[in-house]
């Protein structure tokens, strides 16, 4: 096979922004209302109907909404909270935030999320909470998990950064644990630059965590109308320690018209993976993502395993081999216990998570955005094939 270097670099994970996203950010700078507003209220609505609940509460980031979740479920120091390790260190961060104690369960090897058999066995008197990540797009085994936390009466908070338009058993993630934290980063399947939602059913959490949003102050879901119109009044009240994390009405504008194209968006991501996916088939020196067949992926990721046995070179040595070639990839993620924080301030080290290390040092992500083109995953999966071809012992 002959291969063809990229003429221009290949990024990762880029955004798809149109004109009818550039048009609505230029009306609410125009409307000169550009903090938290109408628009905000109306993305927290969409959003909360899309995935089929009661109420959204918009934030400037998932890691926010995270944090004023727990918050609303009451965690507190000396608390413990269940997850995984194979995440982002913003899902251990907020249970840090708390002054609670992230106690983390290891992850089936197959669809990288966390492992249910194994989460009974770390629930003490103190845990609080479990919550799921649900990798790459594919919702984690959320029956079980319910039925562990209905019998320890303990509360679910799921991190679906990933998953924004993913399917569990034909339930909309967002629609199954008692709070579910979504994220609009850049990166993900639908951007509101930088931003996140928490959604749930229950209106008192709803309440609370837009009074979190913005310092406390307790008529906040209202304040652009109250401190800025004409029918507004001129004080307010701080009823507890808040935060300033509100969603912007610039941000809720581009996910406004993101959130319209999700499905087609979530579609195409789809296509790709089935392109990888035949491209990669009965090559022993790959594993193809496994995705349960009672669940629908939201695809936010693809992540594709080396058996390394097979290759000459490292995880990492390939990585730096296709970003000479142009082609931009991830290794999301690094075990949260292998970085200095979680080791040093919690006793954790190499060999406490096996699976998940195992993962780590395998586990190469390739784009999969619909803003690249179909060409170009094919080009992508070419590669490839023509640099492990090429590496194989």
């Amino acid at each position: 096979m002959n291969y063809k270097p990229f003429p221009k670099y290949i990024p990762f994970s880029p955004p798809w922004i149109t004109a009818k996203e550039e048009n609505a950010v230029l009306d609410t700078l125009r409307s000169s209302w550009i903090t938290t507003g109408p628009k905000t209220t109306r993305f927290e609505e969409a959003v909360a109907k899309y995935v089929h609940n009661k109420h959204g509460v918009a934030t400037f980031s998932c890691t926010d909404a995270m944090h004023i979740s727990l918050k609303a479920l009451g965690v507190k120091e000396g608390d413990e909270v269940i997850t995984s390790p194979f995440t982002f260190a913003s899902t251990a961060h907020v249970i840090c935030y708390h002054r609670a104690k992230p106690v983390f369960v290891d992850v089936d090897p197959d669809t990288f999320n966390i492992d249910p058999q194994l989460i009974e066995k770390k629930i003490t008197k103190r845990t609080k909470v479990i919550l799921p990540v649900h990798f790459g797009g594919q919702p984690a085994e959320m029956d079980e998990i319910k039925i562990i936390a209905k019998k320890h009466k303990i509360r679910i908070m799921e991190d679906a950064a990933h998953a924004i338009g993913a399917e569990y058993k034909g339930k909309k993630i967002g629609s199954i644990g008692d709070i579910t934290c979504f994220s609009f980063y850049a990166t993900k399947n639908i951007t509101t630059a930088e931003g996140g939602m928490a959604v749930t059913s229950d209106p008192d959490w709803a309440r609370r965590m837009r009074i979190l949003t913005m310092y406390g102050i307790s008529d906040a879901r209202q304040i652009w109308h109250n401190r800025y119109s004409k029918k507004g009044g001129i004080h307010y009240d701080v009823c507890e320690l808040g935060y300033k994390c509100n969603m912007t009405d610039i941000c809720a504008s581009l996910g406004l018209e993101q959130l319209k194209r999700l499905d087609y968006f979530n579609n195409i991501r789809e296509q790709y993976a089935n392109i990888y996916d035949l491209a990669f088939r009965d090559k022993a020196v790959l594993t193809t993502p496994i995705i349960r067949p009672y669940v629908k992926s939201a695809r936010h990721l693809y992540p594709l395993l080396l058996n390394l046995d097979y290759f000459k070179i490292t995880r990492d040595e390939l990585v730096n081999v296709l970003k000479k070639n142009n082609i931009g990839t991830s290794v999301l993620f690094k075990p949260l216990h292998l970085h200095s924080y979680y080791s040093k301030s919690f006793g954790l080290k190499f060999g406490d998570f096996p699976v998940s290390e195992n993962l780590f040092e395998r586990v190469i992500c390739l784009p999969i955005s619909p803003k690249l083109s179909k060409s170009a995953i094919k080009q992508i999966a070419d590669a490839i094939l023509y640099f492990t071809n090429k590496y194989k012992r």
